[in-house]
């Protein structure tokens, strides 16, 4: 089996590198090729997983390539964890969308879709070497926006499927909260990618009794601290909402905390200033416990359960992804993603039913796949007017004004990545 990892120089990559030795017998690799331009940064990294590899006895072998048709070639999986800009143009995300009083993030509001306008016809191009190349091959992408990003690939009808490590965290807190294994906690999730809510807590299974209600009454004010939510409002909607609805239950108040504090971009990139210098310790044989801080926990995880699930029928038989609605939330076209639970198989996965779906979620995730649709028609065709509709449409931004300003804003900060531009 041979898996290509593009974006391979990622300062993540370790923990990717961590699971896939960790977890052989799920996922039988034999070769791994991580692919990404940053030669410098690919050879580091490149030899740390060799060695992380070695000292768990993995047989595999690791190469590393600036080709992407060489990279990709024979591939039986391909996972994209790519940002385009780097850190640079993540700062920027995070930061110009403030001086409209709008939060600076960058999966979601105006931040997002300048990563989404820089990400999607990158992606693109990627997947039309990789359909070239091995048209059987499947696309994994961690690449965000992912809802977006996923949309893009499966409209172009590449075989893809969009990944997050937002359920699996919460799989694993509530496994600790409750004292049994993850394997035995089973989320009703259902959302699109980074507006999810967690509308049941199962255990052994899809129809195993649900202790969220126990759940939050024995442990409300843990889980409200990690969200930075009040415990009040999760008592009030009785489901656990993803950290980054935040950014819109308490909109305003997360905009004076980002001009306030440096941007999280800043804090990642002397994190990984830090990890580069640690990686490059020929001594060091395992992850490093700063990389933990890093973000994407438990990413290698889910990226073993999902490839394993896709190429050898070997992984979790449900697992939440990024795929096609095809009716499974009713109140959604057939062609947005959603991100809920899927039975994952050769293939593909097939979302399984969702209960009806509360208003007050379905709503939001109505109007956000409505900006969605008019993001991924601005990342393709380009022009100011589709970029002013996108941030229109948004709830985090709705007024004219502040979508005006931020269209000039957003143009302004992606000149170089915007070919139209």
């Amino acid at each position: 089996m041979k898996l290509t990892v593009v974006g391979g120089g990622s300062t993540y990559t370790p923990e990717l590198i961590d699971g896939f030795a960790r977890l052989r017998d799920t996922l039988p690799i034999e070769e791994l090729v991580l692919m990404d331009p940053a030669t410098e940064r690919l050879e580091l990294i490149g030899a740390l997983a060799r060695r992380i590899f070695t000292r768990q006895g993995h047989p595999g072998t690791i190469t590393t390539t600036t080709n992407l048709d060489e990279a990709v070639a024979g591939a039986d999986a391909v996972l994209l964890q790519l940002r385009v800009g780097g850190q640079a143009a993540r700062e920027q995300d995070e930061t110009w969308p403030l001086d409209c009083g709008c939060v600076g993030q960058e999966t979601t509001g105006a931040g997002g879709l300048a990563k989404a306008l820089r990400t999607v016809p990158v992606v693109l191009d990627i997947a039309d070497h990789v359909r070239r190349a091995n048209p059987t091959a499947w696309i994994i992408d961690f690449t965000n926006p992912v809802g977006i990003v996923t949309r893009a690939l499966l409209q172009e009808g590449h075989k893809a499927v969009g990944l997050c490590n937002v359920a699996i965290g919460f799989q694993r807190k509530f496994a600790t909260l409750l004292g049994v294994t993850p394997s035995d906690v089973h989320l009703d999730h259902v959302g699109l990618n980074h507006l999810t809510w967690e509308t049941g807590v199962r255990l052994g299974g899809p129809e195993g009794e649900n202790v969220l209600p126990k759940l939050l009454t024995d442990h409300g004010d843990t889980i409200a601290a990690d969200l930075h939510l009040p415990r009040t409002l999760l008592d009030r909607l009785a489901v656990v909402p993803s950290y980054y609805l935040r950014y819109y239950y308490a909109h305003d108040e997360v905009v004076e905390e980002l001009r306030a504090t440096p941007s999280r971009a800043a804090q990642v990139a002397e994190m990984e200033r830090q990890l580069l210098e640690l990686y490059a310790d020929p001594a060091l044989d395992e992850k490093p416990a700063l990389l933990s801080r890093r973000g994407g926990a438990y990413y290698s995880e889910a990226a073993v359960d999902l490839a394993a699930a896709l190429l050898n029928g070997a992984g979790s038989p449900c697992q939440v992804v990024n795929t096609y609605n095809n009716g499974t939330l009713p109140f959604l076209p057939d062609d947005a993603v959603i991100e809920v639970q899927a039975a994952v198989g050769p293939s593909g996965p097939a979302p399984l039913p969702v209960p009806a779906v509360d208003p007050l979620y379905a709503g939001l995730m109505a109007n956000v796949t409505a900006y969605e649709d008019l993001a991924l028609d601005a990342a393709l065709r380009g022009g100011r007017d589709r970029v002013f509709r996108a941030l229109l449409a948004h709830p985090l931004i709705g007024q004219y004004a502040y979508a005006h300003t931020l269209t000039d804003q957003l143009i302004a900060h992606n000149q170089e990545h915007l070919a139209w531009a």
